[in-house]
């Protein structure tokens, strides 16, 4: 990611429904070495926010009984979260939740982009969201994963306006040209039942090293390490409950 800060557009923050909150705090806290504070309103559900050292990084969400799925969601920071969720529905997109207020916080919303991957989108009001970006154990990377490449850039870029960089194998994201993501097309090789969705990925000191600490705390592999050509060395994760995660080697740029 070129962006050391969230701006309007880029990623700003990510977070995991978690049904076991402990749990995913031990894990997360054994591999990034994360610290959590819950945060005491009532309101908040027990939202958990996770720090390296006095910044924020992520966040956890404990999940109830009610079927909700065990993943990681992407949050876009937005100037105007109202006129956004507009923009999202006018391009084919739907809402999930309508905007709403954050106290002393933000404002949110969550959507979907037309072939229904789920993402959300946060107006700062007191929180900007990730106060690391691209350090071991922060977010360094999102991707989107799609069967409708096509549709799927017509929509973000008619959204963000962001600007988009192809390859033969890849399309990255960015704002003026700082990528900060990429796309990838969803293949045979993906399962049917796989639906398209966003992947964040954070920066490690040691892909390999992180991948062996992840299935020593119970976690699994889903893509062991590789290096790409001409780009990061990553590896895919998935984390005792469930929810699927990427991780690179800080420093390495696609």
């Amino acid at each position: 990611m070129k962006l050391d800060k969230p701006v309007a557009g880029g990623p700003c923050w990510a977070e995991v429904g978690a049904p076991d909150l402990e749990e995913a705090e031990r894990f997360y806290g054994e591999i990034f070495g994360w610290r959590t504070e819950t945060d005491p309103r009532e309101e908040m559900g027990g939202y958990t926010i996770a720090y390296l050292g006095d910044l924020p990084v992520a966040a956890l969400v404990p999940l109830g009984e009610g079927g909700q799925p065990v993943l990681w969601y992407v949050t876009f920071a937005v100037s105007d979260t109202d006129a956004t969720v507009e923009r999202v529905k006018s391009e084919g997109g739907s809402v999930v939740l309508e905007p709403g207020e954050v106290p002393g916080m933000g404002r949110f919303a969550s959507v979907t982009d037309p072939q229904g991957a789920g993402f959300h989108l946060w107006q700062e009001r007191g929180f900007a969201g990730a106060g690391l970006l691209n350090a071991p154990g922060s977010l360094g990377w999102v991707e989107l994963l799609t069967r409708s490449p096509e549709r799927a850039e017509s929509f973000y870029t008619a959204v963000f306006g962001w600007s988009v960089t192809s390859s033969e194998h890849y399309t990255q994201w960015g704002i003026e040209g700082a990528d900060f993501g990429g796309m990838v097309t969803m293949g045979e090789h993906f399962p049917h039942e796989v639906p398209p969705h966003w992947l964040p990925y954070f920066a490690a000191q040691d892909v390999d090293a992180t991948s062996a600490a992840a299935v020593e705390a119970g976690g699994s592999v889903l893509m062991e390490p590789t290096s790409v050509p001409e780009g990061p060395r990553i590896a895919l994760l998935r984390d005792p409950q469930g929810a699927l995660f990427g991780v690179y080697r800080a420093g390495d740029q696609r």
